[in-house]
């Protein structure tokens, strides 16, 4: 299929998109509230501990919305899950429009991170499942740069906006979202997978294009055969757990997000202006907000591009490492602030080489795990499996960033800025190496292929009806699958 056909696919990816910026707004909007509530410049009064709550309630919603994404998109499909969570983002925002107090933000917070567990687990799905495989990396890294956009408007705009203009900015983009997403035609995987194979037979006409009736009935011929194999066996969460087939991709799943939670790039992203303000950095914080949207983007957009070149796991590995001696760069400054006590005219010039190495850090960070995480599940799983994997990897990835921001508080005035940093300098590090020991290389597979690789539930099966549609033996199939390195 020529490269010029897959225009439909592009235009696609665009639509769900733009509800990844949404979610990008909606995750970030703390970042230039949190200030605005700690000053009072709002007419809703919070706590310390009030505003660790607005800051960590996002997470159990994420994790609700993670759940009703797998149940929706398996049973109604991937498209009527997606437009579904414009829902609890609209009705929460409104909440807060209507009704401000301090209990009705902690109620939309838990219906934003609703609607962002629902686009982040139903997008990367999707267009894992209707892009091609020499793109399949762009275009799924892509709604993952397009939540970084989200993150750059709204740290760029929300300083120097009130509050109530930042919500109208939350209530606005759900609903252009919905209205994009409701042209785009559901997956041929989940159409097959309901039996309903003229629906199947004319979305993927409309995807890609094909030159002829043969080349298109010979790619359904083949996903058919696969969607058959791979849902074989249930799809339950038991079956996840205990398959042994499946073992080797949870583990990297989870050693993945566990590690990206402890490695502190939600409390960055989130407590940044109260983070330089304690830093003493001589710097705008307004300023440092608009750099770190900017930089984060352009990282989104440069990932992106790298995926399917450079390969999941080199990146992978070279984030990790790259963060870890960033934070710790971040650690050092502080520990000369805070245990050696530098008077504060003397370290303030130096503030400047702690918010660099905070920048880095999230560059690094970006080009690698924290937009990765997104592909990894998506790839890695099997059809029967793939939502309720998705739906786990992101409540367990839920459950950590919700300890870690919860908790960010009261450790840091336990231990100070130094020893967070530190702290989460350390597990970047040992997110590298555990990255470079167990994780897989799915650059330049199909689903197929990388399911082979994977050694999943029905992998005879599966080269049995590809020889049927593609005339392979066994060994050419295993042969495109090379082993873990």
């Amino acid at each position: 299929m020529a490269q010029g056909n897959r225009r439909a696919q592009y235009l696609v990816t665009c639509a769900v998109c733009l509800a990844s910026v949404s979610a990008g707004v909606s995750l970030s909007w703390t970042t230039p509230v949190l200030p605005k509530l700690s000053d009072d410049e709002t007419s809703i009064h919070v706590s310390k501990g009030q505003i660790s709550w607005i800051a960590a309630l996002n997470s159990p919603g994420f994790m609700a919305g993670s759940l009703a994404a797998s149940f929706v998109s398996d049973h109604f499909g991937r498209r009527v899950a997606i437009l579904s969570s414009a829902l609890p983002a609209v009705l929460g925002t409104i909440l807060v429009l209507i009704f401000s107090n301090v209990w009705l933000l902690y109620v939309m917070r838990v219906l934003s991170g609703m609607g962002n567990g629902m686009v982040v687990t139903v997008s990367t799905i999707y267009l894992a499942e209707i892009s091609d495989k020499d793109i399949r990396g762009a275009l799924t890294v892509s709604s993952r740069f397009m939540f970084n956009l989200g993150n750059f408007l709204v740290i760029a705009v929300g300083p120097f906006v009130s509050f109530n203009t930042l919500n109208y900015m939350l209530l606005a983009l759900p609903t252009v979202y919905f209205i994009s997403c409701w042209f785009i035609p559901e997956t041929p995987y989940h159409s097959l997978k309901d039996g309903k194979v003229e629906q199947a037979r004319k979305n993927l006409k409309r995807l890609k294009n094909y030159s002829s009736e043969k080349e298109l009935d010979e790619e359904l011929t083949l996903i058919r055969h696969d969607v058959r194999s791979e849902t074989l066996r249930s799809g339950s969460l038991k079956e996840l757990l205990t398959g042994k087939q499946y073992r080797r991709a949870v583990v990297i799943c989870a050693g993945i997000k566990i590690t990206q939670s402890l490695s502190g790039f939600l409390v960055i992203q989130q407590y940044l202006g109260l983070i330089i303000k304690d830093s003493k950095m001589q710097i705008d914080v307004s300023t440092a907000l608009i750099i770190f949207g900017a930089v984060r983007f352009i990282s989104a957009v440069m990932s992106s591009m790298l995926s399917d070149r450079v390969g999941r796991r080199p990146l992978l590995v070279y984030s990790y490492i790259g963060t870890g001696l960033c934070l710790g760069i971040v650690g050092a400054y502080f520990f000369c602030f805070e245990i050696l006590l530098v008077s504060e005219e003397k370290i303030a010039p130096y503030g400047i080489i702690a918010f660099i190495g905070i920048v880095l850090s999230i560059i690094f960070s970006t080009l690698g795990f924290s937009s990765l995480i997104y592909i990894l599940p998506a790839e890695l799983f099997p059809l029967n499996v793939k939502s309720v994997a998705m739906t786990s990897t992101n409540i367990f990835g839920s459950i950590a960033s919700f300890a870690v921001v919860k908790v960010y508080q009261q450790v840091k005035d336990w231990v100070g800025l130094f020893g967070v940093f530190i702290f989460f300098a350390s597990m970047a590090l040992a997110g590298g190496a555990f990255s470079y020991l167990f994780v897989a290389e799915t650059k330049g597979k199909s689903l197929r292929e990388i399911l082979v690789m994977m050694k999943g539930p029905n992998y005879v099966e599966i080269t049995k009806n590809v020889n049927k549609a593609t005339g392979e033996n066994d060994t050419d199939v295993t042969g495109k699958a090379t082993e873990l390195k």
